[in-house]
């Protein structure tokens, strides 16, 4: 998911992404943790994905509290 991509959906959007994709990378880092998983590096572009949500959410609430 692309910083442009994140820039356009509306606040809703984000939040409910942001909790689908936490709770998708909890659940595949337990299912690593068991049995390694086919390509690891999905665990390091969710947590960048996740990263990239929060950071767009934090400006958006940072940009309310100035107006």
């Amino acid at each position: 998911m692309k910083a442009s991509v994140v820039r356009e959906m509306t606040t809703q959007e984000i939040k409910e992404q942001l909790e689908e994709l936490k709770l998708t990378y909890s659940k595949t880092k337990m299912g690593h943790t068991i049995s390694p998983l086919e390509n690891p590096l999905e665990l390091k572009k969710a947590r960048k994905n996740i990263a990239r949500l929060s950071t767009e959410l934090r400006s958006r609430q940072l940009t309310s509290e100035q107006q």
